[in-house]
């Protein structure tokens, strides 16, 4: 019970923060629960579970919403290249055995992913390979993982978009990307931006996802 109240606190000041120009550590904590429910998601698709107790709580509305589109549009980007966000680990020749090595490995890739810049192209990839190498880690019964990946998620956020974001005010500028509501017409920005992607180099590989 105790979770849940927690919970539902903490959802609260999300949504909260929907209604006014959010701060940094909002827009964190806001990358966060998104991350967690992009992961969830792609978890369940693999037919496999996570435990995670700040999920005990509905995703808020506004949030959800802005979730959706993530997700949605994380599809449309893995049916363009599905061998990229797959076996992520594998890819990028590290164990999963080793909490640093895991999350250096995350921030080395999504370095490069904006090192020409930011674009909402960019973020949902970056979301992507979070949850790709969370799949890994759980299919190689390393569910903690999936918990530091999150949080290495947040300070990236914090770190690398929070200012962009902002200036954008806040997550839901996302929900322009989405021309249309109709799952069945896949008339968004993945269908009007060129895709360019780099090869794997060591430890990173480089998605490029001009601004749209």
């Amino acid at each position: 019970m105790e979770v849940l109240r927690r919970s539902s606190v903490f959802a609260a000041e999300i949504m909260d923060a929907f209604d006014r120009s959010p701060t940094d550590k909002e827009l964190v904590a806001q990358a966060k629960a998104l991350g967690r429910e992009f992961v969830h998601a792609r978890l369940l698709r693999a037919g496999l579970s996570w435990s995670a107790p700040e999920r005990a709580a509905p995703v808020p509305g506004r949030l959800a919403e802005v979730c959706a589109v993530l997700l949605r549009l994380g599809d449309e980007l893995e049916m363009i290249r599905p061998s990229v966000y797959r076996n992520v680990a594998h890819q990028l020749h590290i164990s999963l055995q080793s909490e640093p090595v895991v999350t250096d490995a995350f921030l080395a890739v999504a370095g490069h992913i904006f090192s020409a810049g930011i674009t909402w192209g960019k973020v949902v990839s970056l979301y992507a390979v979070a949850a790709g190498l969370a799949v890994d880690c759980v299919r190689q019964a390393q569910p903690a993982m999936v918990h530091a990946l999150v949080d290495c998620l947040g300070e990236f956020v914090r770190k690398t978009l929070a200012t962009w974001l902002r200036r954008r005010g806040g997550w839901t500028d996302v929900l322009k990307c989405v021309v249309s509501t109709d799952p069945g017409f896949r008339s968004h920005w993945l269908l009007t931006t060129l895709c360019s992607f780099g090869r794997f180099l060591k430890a990173a590989f480089f998605v490029l996802l001009p601004e749209r």
